[in-house]
């Protein structure tokens, strides 16, 4: 094989950017579809964001317990879920062991987002996160707003398949 045949040349423009940016915004419709007509049928989300990214609003006591990631389950019990998509953000109020609470999370936070009732699922890299490295996502304590999947519980449907934009990354053919 000829050694240009081997190696691509580095693109000048940034279509891994572009990709993830779209795949962002299915979520942003999903968000503001659930936020204007509720959730259809046996939908439901997982939402899996960092706790840690700036401008990520939880209760002290839940970033104390997840300081880095957490997974939300919105399903039966939510309310006043909101996509501002001019600011990139979303809100929904929950309750946590009862203690309701209202977060505010940003779209660049969001590391995952599935419908387990589809078997649909994007994951995100983050800034502050290498895109190769997979996270292990911590999930909500069970409460009014997460179920006992989302605790760490064998879920009772098949999980969801998950579209990682690795799979459309550029590799490095290996040298026979």
């Amino acid at each position: 094989m000829a050694e240009d045949e081997e190696q691509r040349p580095e693109s000048l423009l940034p279509y891994n950017d572009w990709t993830e940016e779209a795949l962002r915004h299915v979520v942003v419709r999903a968000i503001a579809y659930a936020a204007e007509h509720g959730l259809p049928g046996e939908h439901h989300f997982y939402l899996t964001f960092r706790t840690d990214h700036p401008g990520t609003v939880i209760p002290p006591r839940l970033r104390a317990q997840y300081p880095q990631v957490m997974t939300i389950v919105l399903q039966h019990q939510f309310w006043d879920l909101n996509m501002d998509e001019e600011a990139g953000l979303i809100t929904v109020g929950l309750s946590f062991g009862g203690v309701p609470a209202t977060l505010a999370i940003p779209l660049a936070a969001v590391t995952a987002f599935a419908d387990p009732h589809v078997r649909f699922g994007l994951q995100f890299r983050t800034p502050d996160l290498p895109a190769d490295e997979p996270e292990a996502p911590e999930a909500a304590e069970p409460g009014d707003g997460t179920t006992e999947e989302a605790a760490g519980q064998a879920p009772a449907e098949e999980p969801p398949q998950v579209v990682s934009l690795d799979a459309f990354r550029r590799r490095t053919p290996p040298k026979p």
